[in-house]
């Protein structure tokens, strides 16, 4: 389900009118991109603040109602008050359906408790990254991608180029020949017992 978010255009612009937004329980944003000239925008605060608390929010194509009129956009920065919980400001992308995007998803990792490093060797699972720059087009950007580690064995490492991901997605670095390591198992188990050993016979 697609995530939908309103707003009014704004018109007042500068720090006054932004700081009397705020007070009345309302964030200044803009949308940029595509055709069309940026217009800034009002937002209800409650609703972007529990919005932004969603990850599918940060890495889905959104559904912008400007007024009644709806398009097509990505989250692509926003400004969070030093201690508050408040948002002060959110910029949004349109997205054209025909374009390729480049975005950046979260990895999810699962079957950790049944990888033979972890259940037989007792090793741990390092993440070397939590999300991954794709490229495809909007209507089939992925909210996440799976990790499966249930195979994986003590010092083994699961590559970009081990991935599945959904048809006409792509990594972005591996486009550009870079295959990153995603996730590895590292012994811990009498490690540092063997370490004190060694270090006590030299």
């Amino acid at each position: 389900m697609q995530i939908e978010i309103n707003a009014s255009k704004r018109d007042t612009q500068g720090t006054g009118a932004s700081r009397r937004l705020r007070r009345a329980g309302r964030v200044p944003g803009v949308v940029y991109g595509g055709s069309q000239a940026a217009q800034s925008l009002d937002l209800n605060h409650k609703d972007l603040y529990f919005g932004l608390k969603n990850e599918a929010f940060h890495s889905s194509v959104l559904s912008l109602n400007l007024d009644g009129v709806k398009e097509s956009v990505l989250l692509r920065d926003f400004q969070m008050h030093p201690y508050k919980p408040l948002v002060l400001h959110i910029d949004f992308q349109r997205v054209d359906a025909n374009q390729k995007i480049h975005m950046k998803v979260p990895l999810h990792f699962k079957n950790a408790e049944f990888a033979p490093g972890v259940k037989l060797a007792g090793g741990v699972v390092s993440h070397i990254m939590t999300e991954v720059e794709v490229l495809c087009l909007p209507g089939v950007l992925p909210e996440f991608i799976e990790v499966d580690l249930s195979n994986l064995e003590t010092g083994q490492t699961i590559h970009l180029s081990d991935l599945v991901l959904p048809a006409g997605v792509e990594f972005a670095s591996l486009s550009r020949g870079e295959d990153h390591g995603v996730a590895n198992i590292l012994a811990v188990r009498g490690g540092a017992a063997a370490g004190e050993g060694e270090t006590a016979a030299a």
